[in-house]
């Protein structure tokens, strides 16, 4: 398991399952919000199952700033 997310990725997985979760909690919105787990637990561990399938990768591996397809070759 590779990590695949990086940056402003992980930081915005974070705050939005914080957020669906806190407002879950406090009844603002239904159960759906559970779903908040997911991004904060993939930005937790810096890995998302479904980039690799896409071909995705936020994180900097070779300290150039492009982002978005991993490079094949």
């Amino acid at each position: 398991m590779k990590a695949n997310v990086g940056g402003i990725d992980k930081i915005l997985r974070i705050t939005v399952g914080a957020l669906l979760i806190a407002a879950t909690a406090a009844g603002m919105i239904g159960p759906w919000g559970w779903i908040g787990i997911v991004p904060l637990a993939t930005g937790l561990i810096n890995w998302c199952p479904l980039y690799p399938i896409l071909g995705i990768c936020t994180r900097r591996t070779d300290g150039s700033s492009e982002r978005g397809v991993e490079q094949q070759g």
